[in-house]
């Protein structure tokens, strides 16, 4: 009897094992032509950025890849359709992938303003806090530092601030700007000549800032503080309507 016993228990554990593989097989058959049931679209909105919607980014996915729902999750190009959808300038990353349900999640970061580009011969633009320049939006205006002038017209045509003379200087100078609690709610225009002369418009003071090249950023802000503090409160402030800070270890005031 024992030998029967032995062949019972054998039967069961083939039965057994016959009963995973053709689990493992039907998973992999089910798996093998999943289709897309829905696409979830996640914004990061960490910055408070509300240049586009859920409506928006679907609408940038069916002009990349239409026909997403109800295709083979398996033959969507998942990292291609990022690429496509980083080419609109208000996307800075995006992230696809799909879950065990038929969803395709796409994760969506917004790139954040820093300054809006105000110019007479063409649309205004944002330049964003990687330097990219954006295009503005009808759903949202961001309140930004203005930049004005002559280096604005001539980010018309360009893709990022870095590829025209003085950008990169001028950038380092709108960073020191935003990052500074007291000059961010002070500083509200950058009148910009195309050969990178600077003129700061004050919020609440009158002084017009010759500010000159974005040079020696740190050193003219604290001349431009010491004036603020030191001689406006002696002098009065309404004194005076120009203040120089050009020239090196000098505040002219006129």
């Amino acid at each position: 009897m024992k030998w029967k016993l032995n062949i019972r228990r054998e039967i069961r554990v083939a039965a057994a094992l016959l009963g995973v593989c053709a689990l493992i097989g039907f998973s992999e058959r089910r798996q093998g032509r999943l289709l897309c049931k829905n696409i979830i679209v996640e914004i990061s909105d960490d910055h408070e950025n509300y240049f586009m919607d859920e409506a928006d980014v679907m609408r940038l996915l069916s002009a990349t890849q239409p026909g997403m729902l109800g295709a083979d999750v398996n033959t969507l190009n998942l990292r291609s359709i990022e690429r496509k959808l980083m080419q609109d300038n208000h996307i800075e990353d995006a992230q696809l992938f799909t879950d065990l349900k038929g969803n395709v999640v796409v994760n969506v970061d917004l790139r954040r303003p820093v300054a809006r580009i105000v110019r007479s011969s063409g649309p205004d633009a944002y330049i964003a806090q990687d330097g990219t320049i954006m295009s503005v939006s009808d759903k949202y205006t961001s309140r930004v530092l203005l930049v004005t002038g002559g280096f604005g017209e001539a980010l018309f045509t360009k893709e990022n601030i870095s590829e025209v003379k003085q950008g990169p200087e001028v950038m380092d100078m709108i960073t020191f700007i935003n990052d500074d609690t007291f000059w961010k709610a002070q500083v509200a225009q950058l009148d910009i000549s195309r050969d990178g002369e600077i003129r700061i418009l004050p919020q609440v003071t009158g002084q017009m800032v010759e500010f000159g090249k974005p040079e020696g950023i740190e050193q003219k802000f604290s001349k431009l503080m010491i004036f603020y503090k030191k001689i406006l409160p002696q002098k009065g402030w309404t004194k005076y309507e120009r203040v120089n800070l050009k020239y090196e270890g000098q505040i002219i005031a006129e």
